[in-house]
Parts: C-alpha cells; sequence; structure tokens
C-alpha cells in the first residue's frame, strides 16, 4: 500500500515533532487524523481545512472519548492504517525520594496512558485493514536512569516495552510496531 493511499493517526500532533511528522506524512499525500488536546491549538499548528486532514481535539487520558474520536475517523476516511503515538511529555523532578506521587502520576499519564488508549482506540481499525503500522515515541534517555529525570525515565522505558510487547502480538497480523527513541530534540523550547 502506498502512502497516498494510507491514513495515518498522529497524536500530540500539534507539538514540534508531531506538526514535523504530520508535514512529512502529508507531503506525501496521506491521510491524516490529528490528534491534540486543545482544538485551538490544532487550528493554529494547522490552519485551514483540507480534504486529506481531520484535525480532532480529544483528551487521550479519555478512554472513551479517545475510542469515539478514532471510529469518529475511521468512519470518515472509511479506516486507520497506522498510528504515530507521538503525544508525551518531558519534565525534569527532583530526587527520587523527594517526588510526589502526584508528579509519577502525570509522568506516567503523559506517556504511557495516552499510548495505551490510543493503542486500545486504533489497533482494531488497522486490524481491520489487515496490516499497518504503528510507530511509538521513547527516549534515549530511558535506556538508563538519570538524576532528577527518574519518573520520566520509568514512563518512557514502560513505552519501550509496551512496543516490544505490541510488536509480538501483532507482527503475526501483519502490523509493524517499532519504537524511536531521540535524544534531545532542537526545538525552541529546548534551546
Amino acid at each position: 500500500m502506498t502512502l497516498k493511499a494510507m491514513t495515518i493517526v498522529v497524536t500530540g500532533a500539534y507539538g514540534n515533532l508531531g506538526r514535523a511528522v504530520a508535514a512529512k506524512l502529508g507531503a506525501e499525500g496521506t491521510n491524516l487524523v490529528l490528534i491534540g488536546r486543545r482544538a485551538d491549538a490544532l487550528d493554529e499548528a494547522f490552519p485551514g481545512e483540507a480534504k486529506t486532514r481531520r484535525k480532532v481535539a480529544v483528551d487521550l487520558l479519555d478512554e472513551r472519548a479517545t475510542i469515539a474520536a478514532f471510529r469518529a475517523a475511521a468512519k470518515h476516511f472509511g479506516g486507520l492504517d497506522g498510528l504515530c503515538a507521538i503525544a508525551g511529555g518531558f519534565a525534569m523532578g527532583p530526587a527520587v525520594h523527594e517526588t510526589s506521587a502526584k508528579f509519577w502520576q502525570e509522568m506516567a499519564d503523559s506517556n504511557v496512558t495516552t499510548l495505551l488508549n490510543s493503542a486500545k482506540a486504533c489497533v482494531p481499525h488497522i486490524l481491520k485493514r489487515g496490516g499497518g503500522a504503528v510507530v511509538t515515541v521513547g527516549a534515549n534517555g530511558a535506556l538508563r536512569g538519570s538524576a532528577k529525570m527518574a519518573a520520566y525515565c520509568a514512563a518512557k522505558s514502560s513505552v519501550m516495552r509496551i512496543t516490544e510487547s505490541m510488536a509480538a502480538e501483532l507482527g503475526p497480523s501483519g502490523i509493524r510496531v517499532n519504537c524511536v527513541l531521540p535524544g534531545t530534540i532542537d526545538t525552541p523550547q529546548n534551546r
């Protein structure tokens, strides 16, 4: 299947990495489902309307809303072929012994729960197509622990293990599942 015939969901679409991935896929003629929490940010990142893209504001922490949003997108485009699960977050934290349960949960929710809900909402549609791809975003920094980054490293390590498990589960059904492990990305915020 060529990219032009595919429909790909990009979560975290209005973030720096999401925008870059969406731009590359869009340039190839791919139908895009652009997911972000805020409609205004999606409109700012992707102004105007286009036949080959659908902007969807949904909180990926809300499992039911996520499933409904992906279902509507699949209906709109006649199916879904892939997922670029880019939604996530980073924050430095205090030392492990000073980290609050709230902060641990925030890192887990932004990186792990968003992936789990997106996979639950998207994979059934990819299976109906007879195959496709899922790409997740881990972090090079999650290959080992780092001072004041334990919650982030743990969350991204979970993303990596979930990706490996999905690859083992979905590979026989023709779905490739891979995780990219970027280092620090050159963005205005990181500079």
